[in-house]
């Protein structure tokens, strides 16, 4: 008589052997190395989901090729859905440390994934990626733009960070992150009048308490809500209203002291 344990064993050893067995001889999987989907001509572009136009897809590929010729920088580009050439596009493109691909796939959530060459990293930081993924490559973005906008817009973004010779964070402010960074600006000004409101009498301003609070709005003011847009833009226009947003802010925490003390009565005589 086996042991149970045994027993077990064995069963679980074979339905992980019936499990491969199937993932190796379905037909998806002998799509993750299929050459033959690639194009027989050399391009920089392969288009298998059809997500760009011939008109986009040419001007695409004239736009990566001048651009290597005029930097070294290899910028490839994939669209996928159903099927995959998978790890057949190492050799069709002779990827290398300067080469990084784009892969638009439209069966996640996110559309956009990037397989980066190592010598990318010391200009363009992982987390610029990571941004830029989230960015371009989001469901709301793809649905309001396109997946081709998504496409060249990231595509824009990297070249233009690697002809000024890099980029800690994707250029540009979307209106989203804006507002993000003007709500963070806004609760610093509150906190900071909150602290500075009068905690003895004949005090106008408590800036012993604003100073130790400092560490608390400074960082959601300066840090969460300037950071984010002067790393991004040289516009004025968001600065000045994330200014104007600290102090209005602070404004209706520090005068609301005053609108909810009642005033002390002056004595009879």
């Amino acid at each position: 008589m086996k042991h149970p344990l045994v027993m077990r064993w064995i069963r679980a050893s074979l339905v992980v052997a019936i499990v491969f067995g199937l993932w190796v001889l379905s037909p998806d999987a002998k799509a993750y190395n299929n050459p033959q989907l690639l194009p027989a001509e050399p391009t920089p572009v392969v288009d298998l989901a059809k997500v760009l136009t011939s008109l986009q897809r040419e001007n695409l590929v004239k736009e990566l090729e001048a651009f290597e010729a005029e930097t070294g920088w290899r910028l490839r580009v994939l669209t996928q859905f159903e099927q995959t050439p998978g790890r057949a596009v190492i050799d069709f493109w002779k990827l290398d440390a300067k080469s990084t691909v784009l892969v638009a796939d439209g069966k996640g959530g996110n559309i956009l994934s990037f397989a980066v060459g190592n010598d990318f990293y010391p200009l363009l930081p992982r987390t610029f990626w990571i941004e830029l993924q989230t960015r371009f490559g989001n469901q709301y973005f793809v649905r309001d733009n396109g997946e081709d906008r998504a496409i060249i817009q990231a595509l824009a973004s990297v070249e233009g960070c690697l002809r000024k010779g890099g980029c800690s964070v994707v250029p540009g402010l979307p209106q989203e992150q804006w507002i993000l960074t003007l709500v963070t600006s806004a609760i610093g000004g509150i906190i900071c009048g909150f602290a500075g409101r009068p905690r003895k009498a004949g005090q106008v301003f408590a800036w012993q308490w604003a100073l130790l609070f400092s560490p608390l709005w400074g960082m959601l003011f300066f840090s969460f809500g300037l950071g984010p847009v002067l790393v991004r833009t040289q516009d004025w226009l968001p600065i000045f209203r994330n200014f104007a947003g600290f102090g209005i802010g602070f404004l209706g925490a520090f005068l609301s002291y005053f609108l909810t003390t009642p005033s002390t009565p002056e004595p009879e005589a």
